[in-house]
């Protein structure tokens, strides 16, 4: 039996709702309790990235005579009343089964061709999938059902491309595709559809009328690109990862090359500069001393340590993706990771948050990468891909090494009089004391544990801090007596 702690992935139900749920012309029904409408259309999506609620999306409300005879009635009683609303005029009809109605083995695909032709049923198959197949087996449902049929056989537009894969709930969703459409035009190409956060389920068809595909994500909706029979590309992350992009895109879709070099030189100029600046200036040498856990969505994992590692050279502590591959750390271990040594940079979730929590490390720093989390990310200016991604985050890692330094630094305090802190006896000190072998040991051993970018100042704070406990006790030395409380008044 194996034991999962703090799931970071949800079912395959909710993946195809937050997919289903981009199109203005789409009405929802979930077979489900009114609990789980709740959760999924109001509470999960607010408290994550602060999405507004999904006005589309109704629950068949399934009471208790529903599980024993069946929740067609429940799906007849919640169709009649859209009717009467109004809320299914000029919108395509789709039932969506939930883990409670799988429970019961609902399949309302024969009975709802008999209730509404049009409409069409999605077995979520909720119980068995996360909600990165969802996501995929929904997009492709919609090609299916909806796109494939009427697709044109036309000579797709010139320079035309589709970006793949931006739906609700995706973490950094909008900035990361600002920053892959300002690329895509940047260098002449033309955005045929964002599939599916800015279309409509009526559009799906134009799907076929794209040279390229852009696939945003590793995790879901290559399957779609495949199936679409065109070339795809993924999303790039770091400054020689979109220089690639950039010249592979240019080659498929028939633009001049000295086109993206003209683009890449303004950029240069311009949306790299502060890369430049940072990488040539005085902190360049804590790139290659720090190092970074990355626990988030494949995307996240492969492009940050093509950057992070690949560009910068910036030590990987460990990695963990979503959906987790064979090899990878999962919670439990992710957990007794962090607690044994935590790295200087953790980008995760708020699991990860709170491991670091539970193992006080105050010399790390936690950088939202992936939900879950009550984290919003909703403008356009936090990009982890492309160009403005690299900036953005060289940005953050530079911002927090001078912010590493500056909490160690030797800050005298005020007390309640506006005087600085002294001795027992009342007198300012700048002499040390002598340490035994044994104390000095124990502080090499506790400095182990310390990320090397905040070392030097951490040691620096322990020793003024066993010294002057040496000093308050009359202790012509420190001990390791004295080590271990400084520790124990630093936790």
């Amino acid at each position: 039996m194996h034991v999962i702690r703090d799931i970071s992935d949800t079912s395959s139900y909710w993946g195809a709702s937050w997919v289903f749920g981009c199109f203005p012309d789409v009405h929802m029904i979930c077979d489900a309790p009114i609990g789980c409408y709740n959760l999924l259309g109001v509470a999960v999506t607010n408290y994550t990235d602060a999405l507004a609620h999904m006005h589309n999306l109704t629950p068949t409300s399934i009471r208790e005579e529903d599980v024993i005879n069946g929740t067609a009635p429940a799906l007849q009683r919640t169709l009649n009343e859209l009717r009467e609303l109004g809320m299914l005029e000029n919108k395509k009809l789709i039932v969506l089964s939930t883990a409670e109605s799988e429970m019961i083995s609902a399949d309302h695909t024969r009975y709802l061709a008999t209730l509404e032709p049009d409409a069409r049923f999605f077995w979520s198959q909720s119980l068995e999938q996360d909600e990165w197949v969802g996501r995929e087996r929904a997009l492709l449902f919609c090609w299916e059902q909806y796109g494939k049929p009427a697709a044109s056989t036309a000579a797709p537009a010139p320079y035309s491309v589709n970006i793949i894969g931006p739906s609700l709930g995706c973490f950094n969703s909008t900035a990361d595709l600002y920053e892959i459409k300002r690329l895509a035009e940047g260098i002449g190409a033309t955005v045929n559809l964002v599939y599916p956060y800015e279309s409509s389920l009526a559009d799906t068809p134009r799907l076929s009328e794209a040279m390229v595909n852009i696939v945003m994500y590793r995790e879901f909706g290559t399957q779609l690109a495949q199936v679409l029979g065109k070339p795809y590309l993924f999303a790039p992350f770091g400054v020689f990862g979109t220089t690639s992009f950039l010249h592979e895109l240019a080659q498929l879709l028939g633009i001049p090359q000295e086109q993206v070099d003209t683009f890449v030189a303004k950029e240069k100029r311009g949306t790299l500069r502060v890369v430049w600046d940072m990488w040539r200036g005085p902190q360049s040498d804590w790139f290659a001393t720090v190092d970074y856990a990355v626990v988030a969505a494949r995307s996240y994992v492969v492009g940050l340590q093509a950057y992070l590692t690949g560009e910068l050279g910036v030590k990987l502590a460990f990695a963990s993706g979503r959906p987790l591959a064979e090899g990878e750390p999962d919670n439990i271990q992710i957990r007794r990771q962090l607690h044994k040594r935590a790295p200087a940079f953790v980008f995760g979730s708020i699991n990860e948050k709170i491991y670091l929590s539970e193992a006080n490390a105050k010399a790390t720093f936690y950088i939202p990468a992936t939900f879950p989390g009550p984290v919003v990310r909703r403008t356009t200016g936090t990009p982890f891909m492309g160009f403005a991604g690299a900036a953005y985050l060289m940005q953050e890692l530079v911002n927090r090494f001078y912010e590493s330094v500056f909490n160690y630094l030797p800050v005298e305090t005020l007390d309640g009089a506006g005087m600085t802190e002294r001795d027992a006896a009342g007198n300012a000190y700048v002499q040390t004391m002598p340490w035994t072998k044994e104390a000095g040991e124990r502080l090499s051993r506790a400095m182990e544990d310390v990320p090397y970018l905040a070392r030097i100042s951490a040691s620096r704070t322990l020793r003024l801090a066993a010294e002057q406990a040496a000093r308050t006790s009359g202790a012509a030395e420190v001990t390791v007596e004295q080590v271990e409380a400084a520790l124990a008044a630093g936790q």
